[in-house]
């Protein structure tokens, strides 16, 4: 059954969710209902704050999260995903007919600390922060342990939100990991005024500190749906963190997470003939939360109101939007050249040279109705994890710590289910190893939000491909300024700290 997604009473009192407030970091208590008598109510009434928890989960695919009212790249999470997809490379604009994301891919927007492009992620990140901080002060503080368990499993949910938002904003507003750099602002506490940047150490010591926690509240959670994070999620969220930072320790911790994920999450690998469009009755389409591989999603519907500014607006021809009318994001022609013939995805991609939809993900990403322009109101599906990940994150992190035949395994696993032959990778190792778990990765996970991440983790160069409509074949590093955010005028005109 499909459930809808809402914002308590107790959530809009608590975090004052306005639709277009920039004043994100305000801390004002409300008139109405104080966080202390917030606290003592849920000591005993875990449903008081749970409401709460719901209204951050529904802030990630929420419209204008971002701070505006008409942009329409403003919704949640999967907004940014796209944003940092242009920004890999992987994915390109190879049609503008509106000019969403022009000034992006023409690395002109996240440049210029003026544009609403470094806002939106800036504000939709904190607001997340902001409303867990909330959470977490309601149940007694960031270390404090609720006695109820229903308590511990909403602390520990807040907690996997801040570190996944304070994780995103050090890939998306720093240009490498650098410990000693000052990147961030820090906030624990909703009663925080405005603080200076914190270094990349102090922001990934509260990550790692978050997750664990986190992943030790969660433990025999058994959510309700899959848009809650539970303690696999969180598993994952910390593999994603310590195989950023490197060094074999935390390379190591990266495959055992993965590897637990793998085999206690209870979560399968996509067959074949549910990666891509085969005909009437195909299973993929990559738009149902029910899919056994999906880790983490959010179940839409018509109640969420979500039409033409979604993701699904900006990616798929069947949508009544722009992937349809004339923006169009494709595969980097690179990329797609390395897939192999016989690998089931290269179809998920449009092979016709002469249309107007070369390259898009049509028969990946798809309405299942499949009528072109035809879903006005979106009710399929988002997903934010899923377990191909953990596969292809364990190969990653194994390859780099030594371990080349748990790389190998977990690479085959995967790959053996998108070509007819996967023995090759018993051959690789070393650096051609690393290099193929890469490949895999880019195109396994394209148009997912995953790539950008995977290049700061390999320290890639980037060369866009000839259906870019700018900077074709010019080499761009990972760590190039072009290729992150900076901090936007709002944050700097109202925090002091910060210039």
């Amino acid at each position: 059954m499909k459930k809808i997604y809402s914002i308590s009473f107790i959530a809009l009192l608590l975090f004052g969710l306005t639709g277009c407030d920039k004043d994100f970091l305000e801390v004002q208590p409300t008139e109405f209902l104080t966080e202390q008598q917030v606290a003592e109510a849920a000591k005993n009434n875990p449903d008081v704050i749970a409401g709460s928890m719901s209204g951050i989960y529904t802030l990630m695919f929420q419209t204008g999260t971002g701070g505006t009212d008409l942009d329409h790249d403003d919704f949640g999470q999967k907004g940014y995903d796209i944003y940092i997809d242009f920004l890999s490379g992987d994915m390109a604009l190879s049609v503008s007919t509106y000019g969403w994301y022009r000034g992006l891919t023409e690395f002109q927007d996240n440049t210029d600390f003026t544009d609403n492009t470094n806002y939106k992620p800036w504000r939709y990140y904190y607001r997340l922060i902001r409303s867990a901080n909330s959470v977490i002060s309601a149940l007694g503080g960031n270390d404090a342990v609720p006695e109820l368990d229903e308590n511990k499993y909403i602390m520990g949910q807040a907690k996997a939100m801040r570190a996944h938002s304070y994780f995103y904003l050090s890939q998306m507003f720093a240009t490498s990991y650098d410990p000693a750099a000052e990147i961030l602002p820090i906030y624990t506490d909703p009663l925080q005024q405005n603080q200076p940047k914190s270094t990349t150490q102090d922001v990934f010591d509260l990550i790692v500190s978050d997750l664990t926690d986190a992943i030790s509240l969660l433990d025999g959670f058994n959510r309700s749906a899959k848009n809650e994070v539970n303690k696999y999620v969180a598993e994952g969220m910390l593999a994603y963190v310590y195989a950023l930072m490197g060094g074999n320790d935390n390379y190591l911790k990266a495959k055992n997470l993965t590897a637990d994920v793998i085999a206690n999450g209870g979560f399968t690998l996509l067959p074949a003939d549910e990666v891509v469009f085969t005909g009437v009755g195909t299973k993929g389409g990559f738009n149902n939360v029910n899919s056994p591989s999906w880790m983490w999603g959010v179940d839409l519907t018509l109640d969420n109101g979500l039409d033409l500014v979604s993701w699904w607006g900006q990616m798929d021809r069947y949508t009544y939007s722009y992937q349809w009318a004339g923006d169009r994001k494709a595969i980097d022609k690179g990329l797609y050249d390395l897939i192999p013939a016989v690998d089931v995805r290269k179809k998920q991609f449009n092979s016709v040279s002469t249309s107007s939809y070369f390259l898009t993900p049509s028969d990946k990403f798809y309405d299942p109705n499949r009528v072109t322009g035809g879903q006005r109101n979106v009710i399929t599906d988002y997903v934010y994890m899923r377990v191909e990940e953990m596969y292809l994150l364990n190969a990653e992190a194994a390859a780099k710590s030594g371990d080349e035949a748990t790389a190998k395994a977990s690479l085959k696993a995967l790959v053996s289910l998108r070509v007819p032959n996967a023995n090759y990778v018993d051959g690789l190792s070393g650096q051609s190893l690393t290099n193929e778990i890469y490949l895999q990765t880019r195109i396994e996970l394209w148009g997912e939000g995953k790539s950008y991440l995977a290049m700061k983790r390999n320290k890639a160069t980037i060369v866009r491909g000839s259906n870019h409509l700018s900077n074709v074949g010019v080499a761009i590093p990972y760590n190039d300024p072009r290729l992150s955010f900076v901090i936007p005028q709002s944050e700097i005109q109202n925090n002091p700290f910060i210039d």
